[in-house]
């Protein structure tokens, strides 16, 4: 399970936000999508669909989830990597470890 990060507290509310609070509601969206596409999937293996049809399918949902994977990146680094490294100190050094440990991660995959 992913640790809880602290982050910078919202101006407004004082509560802490995350880079990608703006898009959220696009995230779930694409998410409900991802999980409609992995359910097809489900179904093509049931019926016993061909192949290189749910491979093809396969290939689409990974791209999906890649795509999001790479908006959450870019958000991160746009707000939680920006802020901490215009803060210094120990806590920018942790941003850009996470960053770099999170890039391994997708470039592995």
């Amino acid at each position: 399970m992913p640790t809880k990060r602290p982050t910078p507290a919202d101006s407004t509310t004082n509560h802490p936000t995350h880079g990608y609070i703006g898009d959220k509601s696009r995230y779930l969206a694409r998410m409900k999508r991802i999980e409609g596409q992995a359910r097809g999937v489900h179904r093509m293996i049931d019926e016993d669909t061909y192949c290189i049809d749910i491979l093809t399918q396969i290939s689409a949902l990974t791209k999906a989830l890649e795509g999001v994977a790479l908006g959450l990146l870019d958000d991160h680094l746009k707000h939680c990597v920006l802020d901490a490294a215009a803060q210094g100190g120990d806590e920018a050094q942790t941003k850009l470890q996470e960053a770099s440990a999170a890039i391994a991660r997708l470039v592995k995959s």
